[in-house]
């Protein structure tokens, strides 16, 4: 099998763009059904009656990325995505939900800083691989949680449709 890809260039962009994200949307991955992919987007997915959940933090503290892992002795390509949630101030209700995110396989929506969704768990399950709590030393340390989840998949993220991406969430 020819291994070609079609070159099809790229102009330079001098658009605005933010870096950071802003929400993240997560449903157990066994809850959700036939991913869709249109004009190279993510078009449906197939959800039931249960809807995804939203997390929210503090700005300036999530972050997402993509690095290709490629092995040309091995013959192995893929992309590993690293999500990193912070979640300020320790409490019981965040103690559970850091829980619940780390024994859970995951399907996640992210939305960026420039208003892109991003969808992690095509291809396998997103899971937890790290995380911690702690309290700070000084009054103004931060007191909080983070946890990082990560995708492996066989390409970069696939940007989710907005409309798609604010039906997905009850």
């Amino acid at each position: 099998m020819a291994c070609n890809q079609t070159l099809s260039g790229l102009v330079r962009d001098c658009s605005p763009s933010m870096g950071g994200i802003v929400e993240v949307y997560a449903a157990n991955r066994d809850e959700v059904g036939a991913i869709t992919i249109s004009d190279d987007k993510i078009s449906a997915i197939e959800t039931g009656a249960k809807k995804f959940k939203m997390y929210s933090f503090a700005r300036n503290t999530g972050s997402m990325t993509s690095n290709y892992q490629i092995s040309p002795e091995n013959g192995t390509r893929f992309v590993a995505t690293d999500l990193v949630l912070v979640f300020n101030r320790m409490e019981t209700t965040k103690r559970v939900e850091m829980t619940a995110l780390a024994q859970n396989d995951l399907v996640l929506v992210v939305k960026d800083a420039n208003g892109k969704y991003w969808l992690l768990g095509k291809d396998e399950p997103v899971r937890a691989t790290a995380g911690d709590g702690l309290t700070g030393t000084a009054r103004a340390d931060r007191n909080g949680y983070s946890i990082t989840l990560q995708d492996n998949s066989h390409e970069m993220p696939y940007e989710v449709d907005e409309a798609l991406a604010a039906g997905l969430v009850g």
